[in-house]
């Protein structure tokens, strides 16, 4: 970029302003929905198809509760162990109707979903679920129906209700899942104002646009395509793409990008790439793939279903074939099969994990961390490095005064005082940012007369009936006033936009503004550094700036720069140097390395795309919550371990007994024995996920 350029960007666009839309007004703007590209989020549901899962959980796990109570009365085995006798003729033909209207109705999410883990070649908890429930019905069926031997269908009814249940409560604390593309093709207006051969303006639907067309942008709207500015200019607010912190100044002959926000001149655009070939739609097509290949990744209760799942069976046929061989006539032999197989399938293995995610999800709740996945959530313990986005997320993304320089026989009070007097009725960027810091210094702000813009030149006023004018670095070159030019330079190398301050025509002071330091990002960085994690910036802003803001900080990698479908791979190339990668932003440029790190976090008060590809949401805009994050993903791991111990624990040691290994000294494992067991261990569980703290 010439230094002419440069100059450019960082000043003149300080103040031509009439009215603008302030710099983040524009985070929350909903279009109507179009469906795009179709594409899934690794959660594969927006929110209402969520809501609708839990509800359709919660239903059948009620119904199958209420149906589980006649299948315990009339269960033979249940009758024995509470010494009572309920037979009666055809008893188990109304036990055998009501145990299948719990295996199809309740049982049906996991024979679906156990379909599915199949197909993917990929067993886990919905298989195990579901190899469970099918012998215990299949077998118990055949038992009904004149086969030698005990049914199961109590083990079925109560495997069914405690699967349901730990689904339920561990869907109802992720509820954040929804879908992330469709939030971006949110960002785009729906409609643009082209123009015919009359210069007529038509409203008309973005997929009707081609290229070469003209298209009119209003101040405050949103540029709808891609494209070259053909008349006008205007400072266009590009923060939300690029990350560029300061609105750019754009005149004819420059290229806008479709999404950026219109500060405050007309435009007329010329359409140059519509549909497919959109930065947008690239950005879409990024987040996409990254979400492809990173929801790949099974949680920990998947990968000790899975190990479950493959055990049952060897343990189930292994028991088949010892007791044929010694001998034991076939529906024995089956039996001892089918019950090994059943309690292979551990009840407390449905509770172990969804608890600990009930408590550490409301734990984070109250911390303001939304979790929205939670197979990256619980890899954040082994996390090395935390990239960071500059803007808006180390930085407040908003101007703030950084320094007052009075000159002559001014002080700093008087200048801000005019500065801010003149900016009040401002809604520009650097305008608030003076204001703020008058009130900030409680000075009061004198009435002002006559305001006008003056194009090219900042504005002015009367201030008690003198002339006062905040302008840009140009108008002060142009009509030869003399500051100090070092300091200047100086200021502007860090990044800084500087205006000057005149009273009837006379240099008073200048003032520097920049993006604001969070105070907590700094605490941030010093307690991932103690802790041994490498902080690293990443940002489309420039060196300068970047450097400014990373030395503060105490940063020492930096990448400035960074074209925003570059950060994903720079991001990748950081995991290639054997970093494990938690990346947080706040933008749409961030979305696709939000989505290719390892965890992607996303700082509340950005757009919904960032939020939509995080894997955790920081609602309090704070990077702090970033240290309290890692550290409760390595307790609720913890708690995770243990109660999966003590899931699978009573299982490592029924199995040999279902198994009958004691058979020969008289010790078969009764399944009422194996009931008590079995309840125990889901206690003990859930007693301990109810102690993980914060």
């Amino acid at each position: 970029m010439s230094k002419h350029e440069d100059e450019r960007r960082n000043h003149d666009h300080s103040h031509e302003h009439h009215n603008h839309e302030h710099h983040h007004s524009h985070h929350h703007v909903h279009h109507e929905n179009h469906n795009h590209h179709g594409g899934n989020s690794q959660n594969g549901h927006d929110h209402h198809d969520h809501s609708d899962m839990v509800e359709d959980f919660k239903k059948r796990f009620y119904i199958s509760l209420i149906m589980t109570i006649p299948i315990l009365a009339l269960s033979p085995m249940i009758q024995g162990f509470l010494g009572v006798d309920w037979r009666f003729t055809g008893d188990m033909y109304v036990l055998f109707t009501i145990s299948s209207v719990v295996f199809f109705y309740g049982g049906w999410p996991f024979i679906t979903g156990a379909i599915n883990e199949l197909k993917r070649k990929n067993p886990g908890m919905m298989t195990l679920i579901a190899l469970a429930i099918s012998i215990a019905y299949g077998y118990s069926s055949l038992v009904v129906f004149g086969w030698g031997g005990n049914q199961l269908f109590w083990e079925l009814a109560t495997l069914v209700d405690i699967m349901l249940l730990g689904h339920w409560i561990e869907m109802r604390s992720v509820m954040g899942a929804s879908n992330a593309l469709e939030q971006l093709v949110k960002l785009m207006p729906n409609e643009a104002h082209r123009l015919d051969d009359n210069d007529e303006v038509q409203d008309v639907p973005l997929s009707d646009l081609k290229n070469n067309d003209r298209v009119l942008v209003k101040p405050g709207e949103k540029i709808p395509v891609d494209g070259t500015i053909i008349d006008g200019k205007s400072a266009i607010d590009e923060s939300m793409l690029t990350g560029e912190s300061v609105p750019v100044e754009k005149f004819k002959g420059d290229e806008v990008i479709g999404g950026a926000v219109n500060n405050e001149g007309s435009l007329t655009i010329q359409v140059e790439k519509t549909g497919e070939e959109s930065y947008l739609s690239q950005v879409i097509t990024l987040v996409k793939e990254a979400q492809e290949s990173k929801s790949k990744t099974q949680d920990l209760t998947n990968r000790a279903a899975k190990w479950l799942f493959y055990l049952a069976l060897i343990a189930g046929f292994a028991t088949l074939f010892i007791w044929l061989m010694l001998g034991y006539p076939l529906d024995v032999a089956i039996e001892r099969m089918v019950t090994v197989m059943v309690i292979t399938c551990p009840h407390a293995l449905g509770l172990a994990a969804p608890l600990v995610i009930a408590v550490s999800t409301s734990i984070s709740a109250k911390k303001g961390l939304l979790i929205r996945n939670r197979a990256n959530f619980e890899g954040a313990r082994k996390l090395n490095a935390v990239v960071f986005d500059k803007t808006g997320t180390l930085t407040k993304g908003e101007f703030g005064v950084t320094d007052i320089v009075a000159s002559g026989e001014y002080n700093e009070e008087q200048v801000i005082k005019l500065a801010a007097s003149l900016e009040q009725n401002s809604e520009h960027p650097i305008a608030t940012g003076i204001v703020k810091a008058a009130k900030d210094k409680d000075i009061p702000l004198d009435n002002i007369t006559d305001f006008e813009s003056i194009t090219g030149k900042g504005i002015q006023g009367k201030v008690d009936g003198k002339k006062v004018n905040v302008v840009s670095p140009g108008y002060v070159n142009n009509n030869n006033l003399t500051y100090d030019f070092q300091l200047f330079n100086q200021m502007s190398e860090e990044g800084k936009t500087v205006v000057f301050v005149l009273l009837e025509d006379e240099l008073v002071g200048m003032i520097a503004l920049a993006d604001m330091v969070r105070e907590t990002a700094k605490e941030a960085i010093t307690t991932l550094k103690e802790n041994g994690i490498h902080p690293i910036m990443l940002t489309g802003d420039n060196k300068k700036v970047a450097n400014w803001v990373a030395k503060q900080l105490g940063i020492d990698e930096v990448y400035a720069e960074v074209l925003p479908d570059d950060k994903a791979n720079q991001v990748k190339v950081i995991q290639e140097n054997g970093w494990k990668v938690a990346m947080t932003g706040d933008g749409v440029n961030d979305a696709p390395a939000l989505a290719t790190a390892d965890l992607g976090i996303a700082i509340g008060a950005g757009t919904d795309v960032a939020m939509e590809t995080a894997d955790v949401v920081l609602v309090k805009s704070n990077p702090n919550d970033v240290v309290s994050l890692m550290d409760l993903s390595k307790k609720t791991y913890r708690k995770m371990v243990q109660n999966l111990w003590w899931a699978t624990g009573y299982n490592i040691f029924a199995i040999p007994l279902a198994a009958g290994i004691f058979a020969p000294i008289g010790i078969v494992l009764s399944p009422a024995i194996g009931a008590i067991l079995m309840s125990l261990s889901t206690v003990i569980v859930a007693i301990n996920a109810k102690l993980l703290k914060e």
